[in-house]
């Protein structure tokens, strides 16, 4: 079969087929303990469903396209309502992060071609962390566009495991906390940001808008799980403050929610500031799950858990 048929073939199947079993994705998150951030009261369920949109499984809001546009500099959002996914636009090729379920991946290819570029432009795929939800599609990416596929040490093991259809996993370069990945110019670098998951990857870049240079962070999930271990409080004690001591002026996140993404897109106008700008809101979503971390283990402290 030559390569191009076999590309349609690839697409086609994906979007009659859901996502793959075994993705390691939570299915449900209970509605206890409550904290209350910033005015705005939080559970693990509220949580979960602000990040997931309406319905089951992976359903509506994460397999609907977003409107495609730029964040800043040569940044862009290609993803879906509620599952991020970021185009770094450079001159010598494209970087993709998060191929999300492997279904939205015809989608991200059409949201990167209304915004002018080549899908078969990716050089490189990354991602944040190695949840089915996030990186279902790397197969299908690498199929498309031969992209490398890159991967934290401590998060392999898992990626592995995602297959949807049966498909081995593509890793081609695996990474340490620390290291970094440049394309055209533009450099990126991973840090290790585990508790959500063992290989939560934050990455950090420079862009630069209007003569002026900002810090980007692509913040990995941190949402915490529903029962603390001691791995995984091991885990956030060296996460939280790591994340809070990293340089931000323009926070975005694996999950749309929570870097406000849909409030932000209505307020880009010809002119006006970029909304994307928000040191404010770096902090955020840490203080949410910071707050959620302590209450839970709180909670686990009494009587009956």
């Amino acid at each position: 079969m030559k390569k191009r048929t076999r590309q349609y073939v690839f697409l086609i199947s994906a979007l009659i087929a859901g996502p793959a079993a075994g993705t390691g994705r939570a299915q449900n998150a209970p509605d206890h303990p409550t904290v209350i951030v910033r005015g705005q009261t939080y559970t693990p369920k509220t949580i979960l469903g602000r990040n997931r949109g309406p319905g089951e499984g992976a359903c509506c809001d994460e397999i609907a396209p977003l409107k495609p546009h730029k964040i800043v500099g040569n940044v862009y959002y290609v993803g879906m309502r509620t599952l991020s996914t970021f185009l770094i636009v450079t001159p010598a090729g494209n970087i993709l992060m998060d191929s999300a379920w492997e279904q939205n991946v015809p989608l991200i290819k059409k949201s990167v071609e209304e915004l002018g570029f080549r899908f078969s432009d990716t050089k490189i795929l990354l991602n944040n962390h190695e949840h089915g939800d996030h990186v279902d599609g790397d197969a299908m990416v690498k199929e498309l566009t031969g992209a490398q596929v890159v991967e934290i040490a401590e998060g392999v093991e898992a990626l592995k495991k995602v297959m949807p259809g049966g498909k081995p996993h593509p890793i081609d370069r695996i990474i340490q906390d620390g290291d970094t990945v440049t394309l055209g110019g533009t450099t990126l670098t991973a840090h290790l940001t585990p508790g959500h998951a063992d290989g939560g990857t934050t990455w950090t870049m420079k862009a630069t808008e209007g003569g002026k240079t900002y810090d980007v962070v692509f913040f990995s999930s941190i949402r915490t799980p529903g029962k603390i271990t001691p791995k995984s409080e091991a885990q956030y004690a060296l996460t939280l403050p790591l994340v809070r001591s990293l340089p931000c002026d323009v926070p975005l996140g694996d999950h749309t929610e929570t870097y406000d993404i849909r409030e932000k897109l209505e307020k880009i106008r010809p002119g006006a500031p970029n909304p994307y700008i928000d040191r404010a809101g770096c902090s955020i979503e840490t203080d949410v799950e910071d707050s959620m971390l302590h209450a839970t283990l709180q909670e686990q402290q009494q009587p009956g858990h």
